[in-house]
């Protein structure tokens, strides 16, 4: 068999990439790259995992949002100037085992294997755990996928790759600003990150004149000012403004902005603590916990079950001594999965109280939504935040053919936390505490009036009905 050097080819990095290479290449095991589109992000870590795969045996994976993503993306992407399969291009033909084009997996000579998959699914995939892992579009990933999979490559030493262009002020540009101040150098600081924000105006991997012909196609489609954001954002990798799509990320930013989210929010004992529940399987069920006070919404808590069984979320609500009511969608009508009892028996028999949100349309739970983004107010923990990331990503599909955004949500991680935040929305002012008109009073008082006359502090019905409740009281 023909020698085989890798990277493939005579594959090299590009100028711009070289730092990155070089640094993951001197041990660097934590890299964050927010790089502009078009800049070779999912090509450089392809490579990275060819080479990594043939010197350190194991399980590798090459993740993005979602599965069916990843293999339009990278499983079956061709390369338009070579015509050949990106995947044979990082890694030989002749290096290959075996491949399962069902499970987008890929078997090395050497024993490693090397998956391509999404992060919508990331905890049912089974196997070795991986030593090698890239979180490719990070921005528009699951950021419980890296909570998930963090202590895995802590304990086996692997590395991770995240590779991005902005998506909005969400979990990317949060894991930017925290790692920023610890730098990987490999003798001081060999557990640190190498950290880049690469805008085309510094690569020139892409000419000034063909960003603006995209700037007028985008200016046709959308308008000037979403143009504009959808142009910095992909070409010039500014994090400003929401997720283009997204229904709730403008109201998320100025919550943001007005300083609605964090802060002093904590639960309050005087008052109870409900929740709304999207009933499904344990990753599609998040449940949203919050108070009423004085007519506005508060966000205490938020938990995504990692059981799929029902009395370990009612036992992770008692212990958060959460025991208002549960607003839940009708579908708890339907069988638990496997038994012949409803979810509402299940609940009741765990001691929850649920109450069914009425119907309503997709259109208006999603207005329901907004509206309480606009009131409510957000707690600071690390649930919330995961909750809230999870809002900004519930977004619009796309119409490629129409080009236009259309009003069907992307079947995503954030659809299904958005959708428990739809039954919150609808169901919230139900506990609004009506105010308490005091009681008539039953005893009557009198004042002497200058003229010699007294006044009652009763009116004659007043007095009449106070008499009749002092005789049934005495019974």
């Amino acid at each position: 068999m023909p020698t085989i050097q890798l990277p493939n080819a005579g594959w090299r990095p590009r100028w711009y990439q070289r730092k990155a290479w070089n640094t993951w290449e001197q041990g660097c095991k934590r890299q964050l790259l927010v790089w502009h589109r078009r800049a070779g992000k999912d090509e450089i870590n392809l490579n990275m995992h060819a080479v990594s795969a043939h010197e350190r045996p194991g399980t590798y994976w090459h993740m993005l949002p979602e599965a069916a993503q990843a293999r339009k993306a990278i499983w079956n992407a061709v390369n338009p100037h070579t015509s050949k399969r990106r995947l044979f291009e990082a890694f030989p033909e002749p290096l290959i085992e075996n491949m399962n084009d069902n499970e987008m997996f890929i078997r090395f000579k050497v024993g490693s294997t090397f998956q391509v998959v999404g992060s919508d699914n990331f905890n049912s995939l089974v196997g070795s755990p991986p030593v090698g892992i890239t979180f490719s579009e990070w921005a528009l990933a699951n950021p419980a996928a890296w909570a998930y999979l963090s202590p895995i490559l802590a304990e086996n030493g692997g590395w991770a790759s995240f590779i991005t262009t902005p998506r909005g002020n969400n979990h990317a540009k949060g894991m930017l600003d925290a790692v920023k101040g610890n730098v990987f150098h490999p003798q001081t600081n060999p557990r640190g990150w190498f950290s880049e924000v690469l805008p085309a105006s510094v690569t020139g991997a892409i000419d000034e004149l063909t960003i603006e012909e995209q700037r007028t196609v985008y200016t046709g489609l959308f308008g000037k000012e979403t143009a504009d954001l959808l142009i910095d954002q992909e070409y010039y990798c500014s994090f400003a403004g929401a997720l283009i799509g997204s229904y709730w990320g403008s109201e998320i930013a100025r919550a943001e902005r007005e300083g609605r989210i964090g802060g002093m929010v904590k639960v309050d004992p005087a008052y109870p603590v409900h929740t709304a529940w999207d009933l499904g399987k344990a990753a599609n069920n998040p449940i949203w916990c919050f108070q009423v006070i004085n007519g506005v919404p508060y966000i205490v808590d938020f938990y995504v079950p990692e059981s799929e069984d029902i009395a370990d979320w009612c036992r992770w609500l008692d212990e958060k001594g959460y025991h208002g009511n549960d607003y839940v969608p009708h579908d708890i009508m339907h069988p638990q999965w496997g038994t012949s009892r409803t979810r509402l028996q299940t609940l009741r028999e765990h001691g929850r109280k649920p109450k069914m949100v009425g119907l309503a349309s997709f259109a208006d739970g999603v207005n329901a939504g907004l509206q309480t983004i606009k009131v409510a107010r957000f707690a600071t923990n690390e649930r919330v935040a995961d909750g809230i990331e999870g809002l900004k990503a519930f977004r619009r599909e796309y119409d490629e053919d129409k080009k236009v955004f259309i009003n069907t949500p992307v079947k995503n991680w954030g659809e299904h936390y958005a959708s428990a935040f739809r039954y919150l929305g609808l169901s919230w002012r139900e506990e609004i505490v009506a105010t308490v008109k005091p009681k008539p009073q039953d005893k009557d008082t009198y004042t002497a009036m200058p003229d010699g006359s007294v006044r009652s502090s009763q009116t004659v019905k007043e007095a009449v009905d106070a008499m009749v409740r002092r005789r049934r009281a005495r019974g």
